[in-house]
């Protein structure tokens, strides 16, 4: 009954929040400070309860030497569910090609540019005056210029000369002509950045991403760590200090029934947590669409941008709704529909905070109290899944890296694809279980491949909505993977029994 109650209540506020940002956006801000100490109170908890789960859920195996499958099960599971979500997503993006927009000026635009349809101008030589436009400080010599009503292009050296809004080209080229001295007039203008301005040549290795993923796993300092919400390291120390414990005996037996009730304790919180959480999930919508500028301003971002989130979600479907539960009913032996219905408190939960690691609570009590989880597989795999698992993450990377590159005319071959498949997967490991975690991680495979970082800029104006939905799938793959796993763990002891 209070699972139902729960599910209910966070609909509301999601459909409430969705209807007073959209159509009021000045009262959406207003109330957007409610969702963001809704958040801080779930990010107080987060660090606590990783400790505290991991350690008792490490402990509850009463020898180290136990965890050596689970472990492995865990790693192997997370691997592979991250690897089947990466690949989706290049097929996807390749087959879609969301990248090749209706027209050039789209591309122009996406990429950045401007497109001054009704500007009139005069060319007398290399000058080019525009009547009635002032350009930004930004369209300097970096950018080109092309005239919309002739095919002819150019490149700025400088503008904005004798107090009119002039453009000194280096040449113009039509029909591979240079044409020198001629005098023209005409409407229409756009100015892009030309291809040796729009990339970077910076080499990245997959060896140099691995090693960043690898020296994230130590702190130097422990407390600095949990104070900047640096998940990883934590998880590490905790794996540790629950290994050593589980190896004293009547010695560790104090400490371990500390952490213990310290972990139930944290339950209990999550539990008067949720009591807000329709309030608090509503009032994040309402100011995230409020930001937004209510429907109108969000609405035709995201039909501009249309191809490449049809492809993002498209894939994330196809991963969440397909791959997953097959998983789960094929090797986990659980009724998809139920467990799905289970977990959806943690689902819209992550869906309105755009935070694994916030929703970890929640996830937490779903597989323990509502899928039968055993309490120390969850206690180990939930916050560990919390950190490395992203499988939409992994996914939404892979799209957005190929779309950028598509919509800047750049063909990615097979060596290319190879390298984004490694680094979005290795990439969403070192992730963050925080909002917008994913734009971090991704400038590591676009260097890698050599695309320009600020490419991340044609995406952003949507991102907000698609890291939502690839936060859900992640938090839907820590669940899926933790039903899995407890399963080989049951049988595993049944057999040695």
């Amino acid at each position: 009954m209070r699972n139902n109650k729960l599910l209910a209540g966070i609909i509301a506020g999601i459909a409430a929040g969705a209807l007073l940002g959209g159509l009021n956006p000045e009262a959406g801000l207003a109330v957007h400070f409610i969702g963001e100490l809704f958040i801080t109170f779930l990010m107080m908890i987060v660090m606590p309860l990783i400790i505290a789960a991991m350690i008792s859920g490490i402990c509850r195996f009463g020898d180290v030497r136990k965890l050596g499958p689970l472990g492995f099960r865990t790693i192997f599971y997370y691997l592979g569910t991250t690897a089947l979500s990466v690949t989706t997503g290049i097929i996807l993006v390749l087959l879609i090609h969301p990248g090749q927009l209706a027209s050039e000026t789209e591309q122009i635009e996406a990429r950045g540019g401007i497109v001054l349809k009704e500007a009139t101008y005069r060319i007398e030589g290399n000058i080019v005056t525009i009547d009635s436009v002032s350009l930004p400080k930004e369209y300097s010599s970096s950018y080109s210029v092309s005239l919309l009503d002739r095919n002819i292009k150019g490149k700025i050296v400088t503008h904005g000369k004798n107090g009119r809004e002039t453009i000194e080209v280096s040449s113009w080229a039509q029909d591979k002509k240079i044409l020198a001295d001629f005098a023209l007039t005409g409407k229409g203008i756009a100015i892009d950045k030309p291809p040796a301005a729009r990339f970077l040549q910076e080499e990245r290795s997959i060896t140099d991403i691995l090693k960043e993923v690898l020296t994230g796993l130590i702190p130097s300092n422990l407390f600095k760590a949990m104070a900047e919400n640096d998940i990883l390291p934590v998880i590490t120390f905790s794996l540790l200090l629950g290994a050593v414990l589980s190896t004293l005996g009547e010695q560790g037996r104090p400490v371990v029934d500390f952490f213990n009730g310290l972990n139930e304790a944290i339950m209990k919180i999550v539990h008067l947590a949720m009591y807000a959480a329709p309030i608090g999930i509503g009032a994040l919508i309402a100011g995230r669409l409020g930001e937004a500028g209510g429907f109108s301003g969000f609405l035709p971002e995201l039909f501009r941008l249309g191809k490449y989130a049809a492809t993002v979600i498209a894939g994330l479907l196809i991963h969440s709704m397909v791959i997953l539960p097959l998983i789960l009913k094929f090797f986990g032996k659980t009724g998809i529909a139920r467990f799905a219905y289970n977990t959806s408190p943690a689902l819209l939960t992550a869906f309105s905070t755009a935070s694994s690691s916030a929703t970890l609570p929640l996830t937490v009590e779903c597989a323990e109290e509502k899928n039968q989880v055993s309490p120390r597989t969850a206690g180990f795999v939930l916050p560990l899944g919390a950190t490395i698992n992203m499988d939409g993450t992994a996914l939404y990377e892979a799209v957005a890296v190929i779309f950028i590159a598509q919509i800047n005319g750049i063909t990615l071959g097979p060596p290319e694809l190879t390298i984004i498949f490694l680094t979005a997967t290795l990439a969403a490991i070192g992730a963050a279980g925080i909002p917008e975690a994913g734009l971090v991680t991704m400038v590591l495979v676009l260097k890698a491949v050599n695309l320009p970082i600020e490419g991340i800029a044609l995406i952003l104006a949507i991102d907000w909505f698609l890291d939502r939905c690839r936060t859900t799938v992640n938090v839907w793959g820590d669940s899926v993977g933790a039903k899995v796993i407890d399963r080989y763990v049951k049988l595993a002891n049944h057999q040695s029994r």
